[in-house]
């Protein structure tokens, strides 16, 4: 599982970077927890948190689903997202797709002793 810490007052460009790299882990097909710290007078304002988390989601639909809704635990706000069943299947073609080309295929090797073995 990896982890992406975000903070309530964030600006837009490294939340797009973040989610860049949530959307990469998801990818490959990695669980990913993220949560929003919050320090102070931040506490005051965990719907910015929420909003935060809330946006995350729908920027990662299409690839994501989430598996616990975001929940407070102390100061940080936290959620867990896995990739959806279609990544899944699409990661499990192409690693069985890499491991079928890395089988030596028998029936070129038989033909090879048949026609040694015919001289």
């Amino acid at each position: 599982m990896k982890e992406m810490r975000y903070r309530p007052k964030i600006d837009e460009h490294d939340y797009q970077f973040k989610t860049k790299h949530v959307k990469e882990f998801l990818s490959s097909g990695s669980k990913v927890r993220a949560f929003v710290m919050f320090r102070g007078r931040e506490m005051a304002y965990t719907e910015m948190g929420r909003t935060l988390l809330q946006r995350l989601v729908e920027d990662i639909s299409e690839i994501a689903d989430v598996e616990s809704a975001p929940k407070m635990e102390g100061r940080t706000m936290s959620m867990v997202v896995s990739p959806n069943s279609h990544i899944m299947k699409e990661l499990k073609k192409a690693q069985s797709d890499k491991y079928d080309d890395k089988k030596p295929e028998k029936a070129d090797d038989e033909i090879v002793e048949k026609t040694s073995s015919e001289e």
